[in-house]
């Protein structure tokens, strides 16, 4: 498929034959803008250099999961930007932020009456200007002529300057006019951050950092800063990423209707951060790229290839959006280092800009079961990232596949921790065999430390899936199911009775976790009230049952309590 053809089909737009999306009604509403500049950012900043850049470089659907990983290559040969949009008129003054101001017809603080405009000229030899100030000297003449029959503000015209906009430096800007249309209103736009304001509110309200303890702040800051980010769809990475995720946080707690996107040319994904009804804790936050589909089912092949869903159909490639879901963190919870989760995820049909959402590309166990195993075996072709500044690419060595390992299972830690007893079983038959394998050892042994690194790691993984199940009895949950209360103490007390003799091994922090879950479990009102505080002979048969276990549980974490304090003085 052309490039030029791409969302030619949607009834809300009107394509033109250079590939220009044009909307046929006036943008009144930010929702209808954010499509419009979805479908426009996608055209020109993913399809169009993916059509004429040889070998362009497709995001693999892993990286769209969270945690997200910084890309630590640069292709400076594809667009950038990033852009802020709000839905009132701007207050130039006042407004929080420095940027340039362009100008049209109908200026928020101006009233034209008729739909004649006598300043046209003028207005445009004011924004040309405007332009060029902050173009290279060899975009300048192209822009001229580029822009020659164009009012450069107007909705319409936005198409045509997306491509300048993503070669420009800082951020553009839109807004408002006087009738209530979105135009072009700001370009050369420095979106503020206040980090080191922010990290350090959010560090100590998650109790992470203590003031003015600075061993504290050291060893957590890392963690906050990712998990910070993370909310607002980002690893810790470039200045434009950073500022687009803390000013979005600025403006969505000032109660502003709003939209921040940016793309990056290192990772190659529109990044969508915007505001949706209030009462809300965090903004929305959207991710679209270019991905290649590598389920290997033919049943899904050819209900994407039947119904039009590849951009190109040789190289598999589909237009990927992914919804996440925020969420606030808790100390005690098993994953406290999931800030963000996939909710939803859609493939956009190119021509239509329909939406598939029952194509499971993201976490489909299937293709990282496979990839896993082609891992240990050497067989994976690609690139990793290991511990934020090392590319690992291919598998042909031990010490690339420990290290490939090392990522794999930090990238789907929180992931695994949940998974379903079947997928995880293969999980740990695929790694048992492999870093278990005593022909190994002599390998191994050369990599002592990347191989304690990777065992570390799986061994957490194995201690954090037990102390989930304490997360989910708490709640009186085992295996999805609600249970009841004598079902949960006798599951508690039986998991706990096993792990007792394994207790002096654990994590400290899935120690602590686990009889603060325990804990709760002896706290709860109802089972107080109704089975501890009662005479014996008030109870019931099943009452007497769990009375005994609760007093079992009791006894259980009190044992634990010995066995973490016995630990901590060795």
């Amino acid at each position: 498929m052309k490039w030029q053809n791409a969302f030619s089909k949607i009834p809300a737009f009107k394509a033109l034959k250079n590939g220009h999306l044009l909307p046929k009604s006036p943008l009144r509403d930010l929702d209808d803008l954010r499509r419009l500049l979805d479908f426009i950012h996608i055209k020109f900043c993913l399809l169009k250099p993916y059509t004429e850049i040889k070998g362009y470089p497709m995001v693999d659907a892993r990286d769209l999961l969270p945690s997200f990983e910084p890309s630590l290559t640069e292709f400076p040969e594809l667009p950038g930007f990033s852009m802020v949009a709000l839905g009132r008129s701007l207050d130039y003054f006042n407004e929080i932020f420095q940027f340039d101001l362009l100008h049209t017809c109908r200026d928020p603080d101006c009233r034209v009456l008729g739909n004649s405009c006598v300043l046209e000229a003028s207005l445009h030899s004011k924004n040309l200007a405007c332009f060029l100030a902050h173009m290279s000297k060899e975009m300048r003449e192209e822009f001229k002529e580029a822009t020659r029959d164009h009012q450069i503000s107007d909705i319409s015209s936005y198409s045509l300057l997306i491509g300048f906009l993503s070669r420009m430096d800082r951020a553009h800007v839109l807004s408002l006019d006087c009738d209530g249309q979105f135009y072009l209103s700001g370009i050369y736009a420095s979106l503020p951050s206040d980090l080191d304001t922010e990290l350090k509110r959010f560090g100590l309200r998650s109790r992470k950092f203590k003031p003015n303890d600075n061993l504290v702040y050291e060893n957590n800051r890392e963690f906050v800063y990712q998990f910070l980010m993370e909310l607002y769809g980002y690893p810790i990475s470039s200045e434009r990423k950073t500022s687009a995720a803390i000013f979005a946080r600025r403006l969505h707690k000032m109660g502003e209707k709003f939209l921040v996107k940016a793309l990056g040319q290192s990772d190659r994904t529109l990044t969508s951060i915007f505001s949706t009804q209030s009462g809300h804790a965090y903004p929305r936050v959207e991710k679209v790229a270019l991905v290649p589909v590598e389920i290997r089912g033919m049943d899904v092949l050819d209900y994407l290839d039947k119904g039009g869903y590849f951009f190109d159909r040789k190289r598999r490639t589909v237009i990927l959006r992914v919804v996440y879901r925020q969420h606030k963190f808790d100390a005690n919870n098993v994953r406290q280092d999931r800030a963000l989760s996939v909710w939803r995820q859609e493939i956009i049909h190119p021509l239509t800009g329909e939406v598939c959402t029952s194509v499971n590309l993201l976490k489909d166990t299937y293709t990282m079961s496979l990839k896993l195993n082609d891992i240990v075996r050497g067989e994976f072709v690609g690139r990793v990232v290991y511990k934020k500044n090392d590319i690992v690419e291919n598998t042909e060595t031990h010490e690339k596949r420990l290290k490939f390992l090392h990522s794999w299972l930090g990238k789907h830690q929180r992931r695994m921790i949940g998974y379903s007893d079947e997928f995880y079983a293969e999980i740990v038959r695929v790694l048992d065999g492999y870093l278990g394998d005593p022909s190994l050892a002599e390998e191994f042994s050369e990599h002592h430390e990347l191989y304690h690194e990777v065992w570390t790691t799986f061994s957490y993984i194995k201690q954090a899936r037990k102390i989930k199940e304490f997360e989910d009895l708490k709640d009186r949950i085992y295996k999805g199911k609600k249970i009841s209360y004598l079902e949960m103490l006798r599951l508690s007390t039986a998991v706990l009775a096993d792990l007792r003799f394994e207790f002096a091994h654990y994590f400290e922090p899935l120690v602590t976790k686990a009889i603060f879950f325990s804990e709760s479990m002896l706290n709860d009102r109802y089972l107080i009230k109704a089975y501890m505080t009662p005479k014996e002979d008030q109870l019931t048969k099943n009452g007497m049952m769990i009375r005994k276990l609760y007093r079992r549980l009791v006894s259980l974490v009190d044992e634990l309590k010995a066995i973490r304090k016995t630990k901590a003085e060795a």
